[in-house]
């Protein structure tokens, strides 16, 4: 590496900052030895997963045995000295410690001088690839020196460490801190065997317990979140747009997720069911609190699309062409017969105008949803550690789609009267979600229901038919056409030009999606495009295993290269801990590194990098005299 005349890259005022943190040659030597050493340690694994959709119970497994890399390790380990049942053992208590230990009846004083030998020689391993210092930053804090010093591996002909580590384990079960040791461990191996977890998109909906993974995350020790367009409508009705919060009750009523607003978020529903009540008919084609909430939501979209002609949503206006004499709407030029005509609440006069009692009603549910301390809380870590996209050790990662002509140019779309395209659209679509948390000003609101399912939104990327499915049997009037977006990106080319716009070149680059489910049973492969574009929606929502044939995708990159793992269901945390069962995973590896992959082949390497140079130019200020060394 050469480092000559590098003081001309940094300012004396930069180099002077610096060298109080290495005030003298021999400080800076250090520092440049002990960074280079890093940038050739193997590169951290990281694990993608998307559409998680409030499957919280499979997520949470997913998340404790690593997307099968902790069965992995323990099989590899372990393969000559334990039967597969002793090692599935090994690996349930992995998971679950304390829920394992509570359950195992036979723990006499050898089981546990054994398990915490393996669990040790399990956490050796996965540390082997960290500096010492991350490792020790993992640690758990009321056990970190002793863990520490049996991390210290003893080599061959060591027996005076060997006898150390031995007598260390023996005094562990002696006090009777073996459980809280196991738990420790356990927890230690998990986090070293994930460096780093990337979520794209869609924590929210169909499944019920969305908090219980937000909470979850919030205590994972490194991730970042691409929004989805679930995620989006949450975050809008969280600022206190009225659209995207009619948008998120209807979406947790037609799921049947009441706890989720009603327990986990204090949201009550009381009010909308009692005023549902008593104006809908009960013996009807939907039912009264389904129906409420729909004219609710199409007279507040309505609201929306007539104030933002930026949205060019005209065409999505229903409610005035819908004939209630002949039950009939029209839409295009068709006409379409209607599954209800029971809308005692619209004026035809003004039909996208509230009533008293549907504006008491918006007023109350804004109200408990800006109030909310746990889904504020909750929103708030989404904006701290999401973005609308994400470069990272060359890939692109966003949701949905980068709006594209037919012809794979990409297209503008008109923001606040200008045209942006392709990059500096999703940064604008990142700006507008910021200013819509902190300033809550109409416009920003309005941006964030058109995010949560306009047509050229980038989280969507289709045109949403929740009028359609609502009001109209005809299926064939469901159909939501897509952007091109999601037939261009088979071809390589079109991937390229897309990663090329946001400064990704090169054969190991990718655009890494969710949105769109991988219908594994129909033949889909979530690699596409030559393996340039990976889609990792695998349905982890059990709504959607039939149509995908499995629970989800785990994508995996490695110091070895990169690969998927496909998800079998999974049934249960108590039927996991009484018959060892895990969720089954079908490997595919499919971008392998000739030589294994290190940290000065990442992002981080990068940055390291230019820490070195830096510290080289610090370095000839210091023997030029440019600046002097503060060596008393």
């Amino acid at each position: 590496m050469q480092h000559q005349n590098t003081e001309q890259y940094f300012d004396t005022a930069y180099l002077k900052l610096l060298s109080e943190q290495f005030p003298t040659s021999q400080a800076v030597y250090t520092e440049i030895i002990n960074l280079q050493a890093i940038l050739n340690l193997p590169k951290a694994t990281e694990h993608f997963m998307s559409d998680v959709h409030g499957e919280a119970e499979a997520f949470e497994h997913i998340l404790n045995n690593c997307s099968g890399v902790i069965r992995e390790r323990v099989r590899a380990l372990f393969r000559h000295e334990l039967t597969a049942t002793e090692q599935d053992d090994l690996c349930t208590l992995l998971y679950y410690p304390r829920e394992k230990l509570s359950l195992l009846t036979k723990k006499d004083d050898a089981w546990y001088y054994n398990t915490l030998l393996q669990l040790v020689r399990i956490a050796r391993h996965l540390s082997s690839v960290y500096t010492r210092s991350k490792v020790r930053k993992a640690l758990p804090q009321t056990y970190a020196y002793i863990i520490d010093e049996l991390l210290r591996a003893s080599s061959i002909g060591e027996e005076s460490r060997h006898d150390y580590h031995v007598h260390i384990i023996e005094s562990i079960v002696a006090t009777g801190s073996a459980n809280d040791f196991i738990i420790s461990l356990s927890e230690l191996i998990k986090r070293l065997a994930v460096d780093h977890l990337h979520i794209v998109g869609d924590l929210f909906d169909r499944g019920a317990h969305a908090d219980k993974i937000i909470d979850r995350l919030m205590v994972y020790h490194s991730l970042d979140i691409q929004w989805g367009n679930h995620d989006i409508c949450w975050m809008g009705a969280a600022a206190g747009s009225d659209a995207c919060i009619a948008s998120v009750v209807r979406n947790n009523i037609r799921y049947n997720s009441y706890d989720l607003l009603e327990r986990s978020y204090g949201i009550s529903l009381r009010e909308l069911a009692l005023f549902a009540e008593k104006t809908y008919r009960a013996d009807d084609a939907i039912t009264p609190i389904n129906k409420a909430i729909a004219v609710i939501l199409f007279k507040l979209e309505g609201q929306v699309i007539k104030r933002s002609p930026d949205f060019a949503m005209m065409d999505r206006l229903f409610l005035d062409k819908m004939d209630i004499s002949a039950g009939t709407v029209q839409i295009g030029n068709q006409t379409y017969d209607l599954i209800t005509t029971d809308f005692p609440t619209i004026d035809f006069t003004d039909p996208y105008a509230l009533s008293p009692e549907e504006t008491t009603i918006m007023q109350g549910l804004r109200k408990s949803f800006r109030e909310s301390e746990r889904l504020q809380k909750h929103i708030n870590f989404l904006y701290e550690h999401g973005s609308i996209y994400l470069t990272y050790n060359n890939n692109l990662l966003f949701h949905g789609c980068i709006p594209l002509h037919m012809y794979g140019s990409f297209r503008p779309v008109t923001c606040a009267g200008r045209h942006f395209a392709g990059k500096e659209y999703l940064d604008f679509c990142d700006r507008i979600a910021r200013r819509a948390w902190h300033e809550h000003d109409q416009a920003a609101l309005d941006w964030m229901w058109y995010l949560w399912c306009g047509k050229y939104s980038p989280l969507s990327g289709r045109v949403v038919k929740t009028f359609e499915r609502s009001f109209i049997a005809d299926k064939s009037s469901w159909t939501e056409p897509q952007d091109a977006y999601y037939n261009l990106t088979e071809s390589s080319h079109v991937c390229e030009r897309i990663l090329e716009e946001f400064g990704l070149t090169g054969p190991h680059c990718h655009i890494i999606n969710g949105h769109t489910p991988v219908k594994t049973i129909k033949g889909e492969k979530p690699l596409r495009a030559q393996g340039k574009l990976l889609v990792i929606d695998g349905g982890f929502c059990k709504a959607y295993h039939a149509k995908t044939g499995i629970a989800g995708y785990t994508l995996i990159a490695s110091a070895h290269g990169m690969r998927i793992k496909a998800h079998r269901p999974f049934q249960g945390v108590a039927y996991a801990l009484v018959n060892n069962a895990d969720i089954e995973s079908d490997d595919d590896s499919f971008e392998l590194e000739d030589k294994p992959l290190k940290i000065a082949n990442t992002d981080i390497g990068a940055s390291i990098k230019e820490r070195i140079n830096s510290l080289y130019a610090l370095l000839f200020a210091y023997r030029t005299g440019e600046i002097a060394e503060h060596t008393a």
